[in-house]
């Protein structure tokens, strides 16, 4: 299908080679501010997006990312946060990248151009219907995420996708699309750039609003989050001594005793 390419248009700028480093933040700096203005333009989008997900997770359902090469990663940054931010398993939110684990530091070549893989990537997750798979990819047309999303919903699987491009193929086998078009990149066609910082601010919105939406957040504090060094330790006692207006040493034996803000404070509360 034909659609307009905006991620692969020519840049606004040239002779990029004869700016001086000032001025290539500043112009650098001045596209970067497109951004937030582009996602803002579809947060009705991705609300819809979120209140599809949740219920389903609410049941036992996971969430799934799916891309190639910048957004491959972009998405298995997300997934890998959620655990030690949010406490909750490893496997409930999981990114999954074309090329498997290796291409999250080298590019594996070719592997974005499967029709196959994301769909067995899936099967050895034991992906089943109470899922949702999101497809990131800012050109909308990579073959590994289109060709997946589409099985999905061949299989009744809820999907969504990421794209910075308005109605390409990726948004066809989308349940909910999102597409935040940010336009041309400073060097033209680097989609690691806006279309990146576009993507990793939607999967931010996404994620921090499932969590909190499921219950992993109490007041503005990441009561659930796992405790696994010592400026967390330090942050997890601050917070159970604000929420219990008790001394530091008490609070330290309560989360040394629970291993946990929540536990803590809710053994404390119910002694």
């Amino acid at each position: 299908m034909d659609f307009k390419k905006t991620t692969e248009s020519d840049s606004n700028y040239d002779r990029l080679e004869s700016m001086s480093v000032e001025d290539l933040l500043t112009n650098i700096n001045r596209e970067d501010q497109s951004v937030p203005k582009a996602i803002e333009k579809i947060i009705p989008a991705i609300s819809e997006l979120i209140k599809a997900i949740v219920p389903r997770m609410k049941q036992g359902g996971r969430l799934f990312y799916m891309g190639a090469g910048t957004s491959g990663r972009l998405g298995i940054v997300d997934a890998s946060e959620c655990p030690p931010t949010y406490g909750i398993p490893h496997g409930i939110v999981v990114g999954l990248i074309a090329g498997g684990d290796n291409a999250i530091r080298k590019a594996v070549e070719f592997a974005e151009d499967s029709t196959t893989q994301g769909w067995e990537d899936l099967l050895n997750e034991n992906i089943c219907d109470l899922d949702t798979v999101i497809g990131i990819a800012a050109s909308g047309s990579t073959p590994y995420v289109v060709h997946t999303l589409k099985e999905c919903q061949q299989k009744n699987i809820l999907t969504g996708c990421i794209t910075c491009n308005e109605g390409s193929p990726i948004t066809q086998v989308s349940d909910y699309p999102i597409a935040a078009v940010v336009g041309p990149e400073f060097v033209t066609g680097s989609t690691r750039m806006k279309a990146g910082t576009a993507q990793k601010l939607i999967l931010n919105m996404i994620s921090t609003s499932v969590m909190i939406q499921l219950g992993r957040v109490k007041g503005n504090k990441m009561v659930d989050m796992q405790l696994s060094n010592n400026k967390l330790i330090d942050r997890g006692t601050k917070m159970v001594m604000n929420e219990l207006s008790i001394d530091e040493a008490t609070a330290s034996d309560l989360l040394n005793k629970h291993g946990n803000v929540r536990a803590a404070i809710d053994a404390y509360n119910n002694k």
